[in-house]
């Protein structure tokens, strides 16, 4: 029998997951997904929105989505994972429509931002074309006053 790895999971409010007994773990970067086993070398990674499985001691699946962290793999046995929102359950289904929603709302929160700063990038070269028009000073002046009556 292999040695069990011992599983962390912490927000930075609360511990969700404290276990000893896992067996095998299974998560993903933006690389691809991957496993974790007693006497894994050394990992640090970023995990975007998505669900991490393992299987405890009981010979039973169970699952937390997160909302992104970093894992990092330690001595061989030691798995930590940090992150910014978790939700652990036994109901993947349920789980994986959550990181669903979340990788959603995240790249509307991303497009949303590059809609901004497309539009600040527009408002800088127009002041710029403005500015470097030819005979223009820079300053902003006036119309001038036609046919002004005496």
């Amino acid at each position: 029998m292999t040695a069990a790895l011992h599983l962390t999971i912490v927000t930075p409010t609360a511990i969700l997951v404290d276990r000893d007994d896992v067996t095998a773990l299974r998560a993903e970067d933006e690389s691809g997904s991957f496993g974790v086993l007693s006497g894994h070398t050394d990992l640090l990674t970023v995990l975007p929105a998505s669900v991490v499985r393992w299987r405890g001691g009981d010979g039973l699946a169970h699952y937390c989505a997160l909302r992104g962290g970093v894992l990092r793999v330690t001595k061989g046995n030691a798995v930590a994972i940090i992150c910014r929102q978790g939700a652990v359950g036994d109901d993947l289904a349920r789980l994986e429509t959550e990181v669903q929603e979340l990788r959603a709302a995240e790249a509307d929160i991303d497009r949303r931002a590059r809609v901004e700063q497309l539009r600040l990038h527009a408002h800088v070269v127009r002041q710029l074309m403005r500015f470097l028009r030819p005979g223009s000073s820079g300053e902003t002046r006036p119309p001038a006053a036609k046919d002004a009556a005496p």
